[in-house]
């Protein structure tokens, strides 16, 4: 049997830093689909990081480097790491070009960028990729550019180091949700995907081949504990487990009024109305956000090359993160967004069909993994 000496293909694995939380996925080929090979999750301090910016770069190298060493699966055995970058400091922009050379599109896309950032190009970290075209092949480029404050980014790869690690890339979030949730990357419909996180909701317009737009609230799942808290005057350990208990799924068919901020129910309460009550002002607020982005995707992402069905509006929409599993969320969101929701998978690209979760990580809990999954996924791919 052969063995490899060298290679410049390392392993690696996925690291998703969030402001409370970090997970790490790391996955193996077998055959044609993948294997959930690592994985593991560790909170981080309030405090620690705030808005996706860094405070403390040893406080959180320590937490990395403790929850490396204690992930459940195989021990992980390489110190190269692809990581998240927070999408809320994030800027990304779908532009048109000329076609022109490599050499030249790097110019340009330099040039032009200045036009699109609120910072000095100087200060930021810039990458870009090219946009296939999935209907034609029109006389100019759409090209998708992402940029972050240095300062930023800086401490990100300084915490990694710190923990003993190797930063192989840093990708934005929505890059790597997208990967996750997209069916081989690519849709022909425009689709929107929502992050549902304990601090922060995002919102990923992505057609064709990539994101074509992307947006934050501060609207969160840990916002609706803190809701059912106050309503009901309870502590928030305790308000957690009535909405995970309840949730929204007490009703049958349930529909918005903005009147009195009240609910008007169709069927009869089957379970404590209390805990809707509550949580009313919030999906209110998160129903009203959703709307500006579906509205923004009608005048903002037609692109010659995407084709005739990108002018249409939103096909479908995909949920992720934690607070995808807030039960009659997808159906409400329905009901009022006339527009199909849908929990996402996000092993599509990962396990053989028709499975949706592995025996170690449920498909519940592998929402909140989203981010890591598909990091993992581009590390197993560039391997």
């Amino acid at each position: 049997m052969p063995v490899r000496i060298l290679s410049l293909k390392l392993e690696s694995f996925g690291l998703d830093i969030s402001d409370l939380s970090l997970k790490i996925v790391k996955l193996n080929k077998k055959g044609a689909v993948f294997g959930l090979a690592s994985f593991g999750e560790a909170e981080i301090p309030a405090g620690i990081i705030e808005g996706g910016e860094i405070k403390n770069e040893d406080a959180l190298a320590k937490i990395i480097k403790e929850a490396t060493s204690k992930v459940k699966g195989e021990k992980l055995k390489t110190k190269y790491v692809i990581a998240s970058l927070p999408e809320e400091k994030s800027f990304l922009q779908v532009i048109q070009l000329p076609k022109m050379t490599e050499e030249d599109l790097q110019k340009a896309v330099r040039f032009e960028v200045e036009n699109y950032i609120p910072l000095p190009i100087g200060e930021v970290y810039l990458d870009f990729q090219v946009i296939q075209p999935i209907h034609n092949h029109p006389d100019h480029l759409d090209v998708l550019i992402a940029a972050l404050p240095r300062k930023t980014v800086d401490p990100y790869v300084a915490s990694i180091k710190k923990a003993g690690l190797v930063p192989m890339a840093l990708e934005v979030e929505s890059q790597a949700i997208a990967r996750a949730l997209i069916k081989n990357g690519s849709s022909s419909l425009p689709v929107l995907l929502i992050d549902f996180g304990a601090t922060r909701t995002s919102f990923i317009i992505f057609s064709g081949y990539s994101p074509l737009f992307t947006s934050s609230i501060p609207v969160s799942s840990r916002d609706f504990s803190q809701a059912i808290s106050k309503s009901m005057n309870i502590d928030l350990a305790e308000a957690e487990k009535l909405k995970r208990k309840y949730g929204l799924g007490a009703f049958e068919k349930i529909s918005f009024r903005k009147k009195t901020e009240s609910v008007k129910l169709e069927k009869e309460v089957v379970e404590d109305k209390r805990i809707l009550n509550a949580l009313v002002p919030s999906i209110m607020d998160l129903t009203e956000q959703i709307k500006k982005c579906l509205d923004y995707s009608l005048t903002h992402i037609s692109h010659e090359s995407l084709g005739p069905d990108a002018k249409k509006s939103i096909s479908r929409i995909l949920l992720c993160g934690g607070g995808a599993n807030l039960k009659g969320l997808a159906d409400i969101l329905s009901l009022e967004l006339k527009t199909p929701v849908l929990i996402a998978n996000p092993w599509i690209n990962i396990l053989a069909e028709p499975l949706r979760e592995t025996p170690e990580l449920s498909k519940e809990k592998s929402l909140s993994y989203a981010t890591a999954l598909g990091l993992a996924l581009r590390a197993v791919k560039e391997k």
